[in-house]
């Protein structure tokens, strides 16, 4: 078995005959594109076909070489060719924005469209995106005004980013008498020992001091640029706007907050129970919250999670574990850490060879054979889009993780079955848990949060004191007395780079909705069998072409019931349940 992915079917190299004619061909195209946007004269029916035609080979061949560069790179951060080409392609791509978004406000304004849609079965394949940019057109600038809109976020809300990215990753925290990077102190959260947790968490808090002005400025600024933003665009909220663009309902999401809200209680059970434990009276200090529990000494060679993987998904669906043996055998997979090497985890689709590429830093834990399976739960996603239109490939973030937490909770109901002890079944349970209430709990907070900011900025200027109050009232809100009132994290505001994106407000709460999606598919599953498998293959195939509440329904599940969210929390407060069982036990 290949230890390293293989990019060969995608290009043999930078100096391949194939990648340089691609490149002049994406040149081509989006030149191609800008003429054609700019003399959008004659038959609209043929005009729309075209211009539909030419946006689908710019997305399939920006796909194929922007994805190849991103592995190139993720294999070896040092590789300057890739980064050089990368930067080359993305220059080339942006050039298609400007006239694609005038050829989308053209269609967008044919008072025909939906006769021509029902008329001709190429458009109807592609009949949600047509209307849904017919409804967001609502929202464009006039004349210029997009293109002015897209250069000055280059100096205001891109520029806030990338300080608040360069403060961050430029700080030194003072941890022992040495000087480690934030990063490296954060990581320290998850150490065996309590004192490292602790002086860590310490050493981390000092830190922020620093930089604490400068960010709370850049964020002062974005939500500045993003209330302002908004109102130009006629959208009612930031929250609206996001909302549109997930494709999702505000009764959708508030459904989902009421059955939070209802579950806050079960998760404080955990963590006061955990903080007992750990010989903590007074609830779990901020410190502990990744601190581990049990022990779990079960490992795997990756041809052993190769077996393992394929045979636990053959239960569920033999095109899953086929696939699942393919990327295995077919070198998909970069498994090691190894310097320049990108850290993490991520699965990246190549439409173009019908396959996808998987990075991860696997040490044998069945932790990483977990998160294999996560990954893989996206290639799967890919590999069911696979023969959706070019332009309906892409999906929003409610549903993107579907498929990976699937994946998930089929390997943890299985290991946790199977363990080999209370103490590793209790390490599972525990681990589990603290991934849920980060997704769950945590990510509530981050909501309320920037809410509570968005809401202030329309009025005044907040300093870094100020919002810490908020962030320390949003935790209140969500753990409530299941955290230590005195060991909370009051600057969760500084080094959290989702509230610092320009284009993604409110970036947390769809990881929420895909867990409990996620964990809510695996209940029906559950109920229905094998039954339930072609449904689920054609739900995740439609996710992209419809919105979420539709794609939801495909399978029987309806996402604005509070009742479909609490069934999947339903599965949250039975593990919380027996974690205080075999942790009272473990006392």
């Amino acid at each position: 078995m290949n230890e390293r992915w293989n990019l060969d079917p995608i290009y043999k190299g930078f100096g391949d005959a194939a990648f340089g004619r691609d490149v002049q061909a994406l040149e081509g195209a989006v030149k191609e594109l800008e003429a054609f946007s700019g003399n959008l004269t004659g038959e609209p029916l043929d005009l729309l076909k075209r211009g539909l035609a030419l946006q689908e080979r710019i997305t399939e061949l920006a796909r194929k070489l922007f994805t190849f560069a991103e592995l190139r790179q993720a294999a070896d951060t040092t590789d300057a060719e890739a980064g050089s080409q990368l930067g080359r392609i993305m220059g080339i791509y942006s050039e298609s924005a400007a006239p694609g978004a005038a050829f989308e406000g053209w269609y967008a304004r044919l008072p025909e469209l939906e006769r021509m849609i029902d008329g001709d079965e190429f458009l109807s394949g592609y009949r949600f995106r047509l209307l849904r940019c017919r409804e967001a057109s609502r929202h464009l600038l006039p004349g210029i005004g997009e293109r002015v809109m897209a250069k000055l976020k280059i100096s205001g809300g891109s520029a806030w980013a990338e300080l608040q990215q360069y403060l961050t990753s430029t700080v030194k925290v003072n941890y022992r008498g040495e000087e480690i990077t934030l990063s490296a102190v954060r990581n320290l959260a998850y150490s065996p020992e309590a004192d490292v947790r602790r002086d860590a968490y310490q050493a981390e808090l000092c830190s922020y001091a620093a930089i604490a002005d400068p960010v709370a400025y850049a964020l002062n600024s974005l939500k500045l640029e993003t209330l302002n933003e908004c109102a130009l665009r006629s959208y009612e909220s930031p929250l609206a706007m996001t909302l549109e663009h997930s494709d999702m309902r505000r009764a959708t999401l508030d459904a989902l907050f009421a059955a939070i809200d209802e579950s806050l209680p079960q998760f404080r059970r955990y963590l006061r129970a955990k903080g007992r434990a750990l010989g903590h009276e007074n609830g779990l200090p901020w410190y502990d919250l990744f601190a581990p529990m049990g022990r779990s000494s079960t490992r795997f060679t990756t041809g052993q999670a190769r077996d393992y993987l394929v045979e636990l998904f053959s239960h569920f669906d033999k095109e899953l574990s086929a696939m699942v043996a393919e990327a295995f055998d077919n070198a998909w997979i970069d498994f090691f850490p190894r310097s320049g090497k990108a850290g993490g985890a991520f699965c990246a689709e190549v439409p173009s060879i019908g396959q996808s590429r998987i990075l991860t830093n696997f040490d044998g834990s069945l932790s990483d054979v977990v998160t294999l399976a996560h990954e893989l739960g996206h290639a799967f996603h890919n590999r069911c889009i696979q023969n959706n239109r070019p332009l309906n490939r892409d999906y929003s973030m409610p549903v993107a993780e579907t498929a990976s937490t699937f994946n998930e909770c089929v390997v943890m109901n299985h290991a946790i079955a199977h363990a080999s002890g209370d103490q590793e079944k209790l390490n599972l349970i525990e681990s589990q848990l603290q991934d849920v209430t980060q997704i769950v709990v945590d990510i509530y907070s981050r909501y309320r949060f920037e809410a509570a900011v968005l809401e202030k900025r329309g009025q005044e200027f907040m300093n870094a004191a100020q919002l810490c109050q908020l962030m320390l009232q949003a935790q209140q809100d969500s753990y409530g007395d299941g955290l230590d009132k005195k060991l909370r994290h009051p600057y969760m505001w500084v080094c959290k780079s989702h509230y610092y994106s320009t284009g993604l407000h409110f970036y947390n709460f769809p990881y929420a909705f895909g867990l409990l999606f996620g964990l809510g598919v695996f209940v029906q599953f559950q109920k229905e069998g094998a039954a339930f498998v072609p449904k689920y293959d054609k739900l995740l195939a439609s996710c992209g072409s419809d919105t979420v509440r539709n794609v939801a329904a495909s399978v029987g599940i309806d996402v604005n019931s509070v009742d479909y969210w609490r069934s999947a929390l339903d599965v949250v407060r039975g593990e919380i349940n027996e974690f205080l069982a075999l942790s009272e036990k473990k006392c």
